[in-house]
């Protein structure tokens, strides 16, 4: 725990149990977590590996089997209304009503967070105009394409100007185009109102563009918590693929400095911690190369 920062999250001991027949899952184990504010946080794990199960206990949507956690400075059991004032959250689901108008859809929602009329009026059109929604505010939400769904999605998320926005799996389903522009909005507005965002995601390399920092999490546990750049040196590394006259050689000297090396014909396939430094030092000023 730092203790010179009051953490926006913090978790010690977050745990969640289901039962399933005579047996019984735990989703998530143990979980320690601080996350500063300000920070925009990846939680980066495989299918079934804890990481929607987290969001949902931190956004009160289901209750610890054990342990504790606080969001923006407010117990997730004891304190839930507070927590809920404080966050937004966009879940995998679209949120919105397929047959309510895009902007209608954000009043409502503004009046749900006790927001007067002509606040929730100003706020919707704020946030239209902001993920480049007007356009479309008088269409149904079922005539929107899944990236402007997603933003209305967010848009509903921000709706009560949050200090903690929660994303599950945003983009899964979009393609790169609608992730980008996605990720855009959400990054401008982020800088904007110094929000604290915690995503979960399957794609590395989005957790990379996007986050300062990666928690990964597997089988309900936290199995690495650092930068991308430090995890992909000390988990993964660059790959890296040379086609050469000599790959025997080629693949001896790799292995003093990489791991996973692998010859097939003339490739010679290895996995190092910085690519663009290694491969010229491995090629030996490029006699090795063809």
């Amino acid at each position: 725990m730092r203790s010179s920062v009051v953490d926006m999250i913090s978790t010690r001991g977050l745990t969640k149990d289901f039962a399933r027949g005579d047996r019984t899952v735990h989703a998530v184990q143990e979980l320690d977590l601080d996350i500063a504010p300000g920070e925009l946080v990846a939680v980066l794990g495989p299918n079934g590996a804890g990481k929607s199960t987290t969001m949902r206990m931190l956004t009160t949507l289901i209750t610890p089997t054990a342990g504790r956690a606080e969001v923006g400075g407010h117990d997730v059991v004891t304190e839930a209304a507070q927590v809920r004032r404080t966050i937004g959250y966009v879940g995998q689901g679209n949120g919105a009503g397929h047959n309510q108008r895009a902007r209608d859809e954000l009043r409502t929602q503004g009046a749900v967070f006790g927001l007067d009329r002509r606040t929730a009026r100003r706020r919707a059109d704020e946030l239209l105009d902001a993920l480049d929604l007007a356009a479309l505010a008088d269409r149904k939400v079922s005539s929107l394409s899944g990236g402007q769904r997603r933003r209305l999605d967010v848009a509903i998320g921000l709706v009560h100007a949050p200090s903690i926005l929660f994303l599950d799996e945003p983009s899964t389903g979009l393609d790169p185009q609608n992730r980008a522009n996605l990720w855009s909005h959400v990054l401008r507005m982020r800088a904007e109102h110094a929000m604290t965002v915690v995503l979960t995601t399957h794609y590395m390399h989005e957790a990379d563009a996007m986050a300062e920092r990666v928690v990964v999490v597997d089988h309900g546990r936290i199995i690495a918590d650092d930068t991308a750049d430090r995890l992909k040196a000390d988990l993964a590394g660059d790959r890296v693929v040379v086609t050469t006259s000599a790959p025997g050689r080629l693949a001896e000297l790799a292995r003093v400095h990489a791991r996973e090396v692998g010859v097939e014909g003339r490739r010679v396939e290895a996995r190092v911690p910085d690519g663009p430094r290694a491969l010229p030092a491995e090629l030996g000023g490029g006699e090795l190369a063809g």
